[in-house]
């Protein structure tokens, strides 16, 4: 059985699930519920940390899902890359 991963899909993979969870969450900030998400998260974890989800700002949003996506590749490429070696 071949155990080896496509390092580029693998990369390509978790940089599109990457990329489009910080989508999502620009559209939240969009939407104006990003502060009420972040709000329960830290409510339920029993946190008290004042963060204040600032205005939206589209160059800002862009930057983040590029940033994000190439992150995501060169995560999902590394861990492709070292599971190929140790999967021979």
């Amino acid at each position: 059985m071949n155990m080896q991963v496509d390092k580029n899909k693998t990369g390509l993979t978790f940089g599109f699930l990457i990329s489009f969870l910080h989508l999502f969450w620009s559209i939240l900030v969009v939407l104006g519920l990003a502060q009420a998400l972040l709000d329960f998260i830290l409510d339920v974890h029993m946190l008290n940390i004042p963060i204040v989800v600032m205005p939206f700002d589209l160059v800002k949003a862009v930057g983040l899902i590029i940033v994000t996506f190439i992150v995501g590749y060169i995560f999902g490429w590394l861990m492709a890359f070292f599971w190929n070696k140790c999967f021979k």
